[in-house]
This record gives C-alpha cells, sequence and structure tokens, in this order.
C-alpha cells in the first residue's frame, strides 16, 4: 500500500474509532453543490459525509475491527460518521435523499451492529435525542406532580373545612 493510502487509512481508522456510528451511502449522481448542501445539512445534525475509495475504507473497517465489508463496498460511495445522534445523521440523510433522489443508503454500523437501510430508515423517523428526554422526563415527573396535588388536596380540603367553621362560630358569636 502506498504511502498517501496509509495515511488516508489511519485517518479513517481514527474517525471510525471516534464515532459511535457510521452511514455508508451511494452518492451517484450528485453534483458537487448537493454534496455541499449535504455536508450543510450534516453539520448541524453533528455529524459529516466523507467521500473514501472503497478499498482505503475496507483497510480501515478491517482496522477499527468493523469486519469484513468486501461484498457491500461497491459503487460511488461516502461515509457520515459523528460524535452525536445517529437519528439526526438519518433523518437529515433521509430528507436530503427524498429531496434530491440521488442518495441511496447502503448500510451502517451503531456500537459495531450492522445497520440495514430498513434499519436507518426506522432510526432517521424517530424523533430527536432531545425530544425523546424530554418525553421521559415528562413520563417520570408527571406521577410525582399528580401525588403531590393528591397529597396537598386533603389539607386544602381541611383547611377550608376549618376556615368555613370558625366563620361560622364568629357568625353566631356576632
Amino acid at each position: 500500500m502506498r504511502a498517501e493510502k496509509k495515511i488516508l487509512t489511519k485517518e479513517y481508522v481514527a474517525r471510525l474509532n471516534a464515532s459511535p456510528f457510521f452511514i455508508v451511502v451511494n452518492y451517484k449522481g450528485l453534483k458537487v453543490a448537493h454534496l455541499t448542501e449535504l455536508r450543510k445539512r450534516l453539520l448541524k445534525a453533528g455529524a459529516e459525509v466523507h467521500i473514501v475509495k472503497n478499498s482505503v475504507f475496507r483497510v480501515a473497517a478491517q482496522e477499527a475491527g468493523v469486519g469484513d465489508l468486501n461484498g457491500a463496498l461497491a459503487g460511488q460511495l461516502a461515509v457520515v460518521t459523528g460524535q452525536k445522534d445517529i437519528s439526526a445523521a438519518a433523518k437529515a440523510l433521509k430528507n436530503f435523499a427524498a429531496e434530491f433522489d440521488k442518495l441511496k443508503f447502503k448500510f451502517g454500523y451503531l456500537n459495531n451492529q450492522r445497520l440495514e437501510e430498513a434499519a436507518i430508515v426506522a432510526l432517521a423517523d424517530l424523533p430527536s435525542l432531545d425530544v425523546l428526554r424530554a418525553t421521559l422526563l415528562g413520563l417520570l415527573n408527571a406521577p410525582a406532580t399528580k401525588l403531590a396535588v393528591l397529597l396537598n388536596t386533603p389539607a386544602k380540603m381541611l383547611a377550608q373545612v376549618i376556615k368555613a367553621k370558625s366563620e361560622k362560630v364568629e357568625a353566631a358569636q356576632n
């Protein structure tokens, strides 16, 4: 392997090891302007796309411990990696693919588990991680709020009864 390819391989190994996920897409037919737009959208989602030579990526994936990808790497491929949420990156890719009809999902990996196209699309349909956290927090907070209301209601009613009784006694004394 030439020195340039070794450097590229090390760079991709570092990217794969630093990212909890990667998604491989076929970008055949996309123009430079489209790829620039895709890069902008992925940057907002906390991810980045890199066009990679199949042979270099195959070696990098093996060195990163992903496994054998020989049959899966064919065509003009780009690799999406990121530090944040895979569903945000998948959603950006899905929306872009629907808009430009050129980008095709090949496969992906999340925590060393292979994801096929259907799984990536399912991840894209999930709400964002922040929305899921807020929903979970709301679900956890709701019973505590209801319990506090239930515990305060009898005390509040008792205070109202005592107040009404004292007003009645005062009215009777006057």
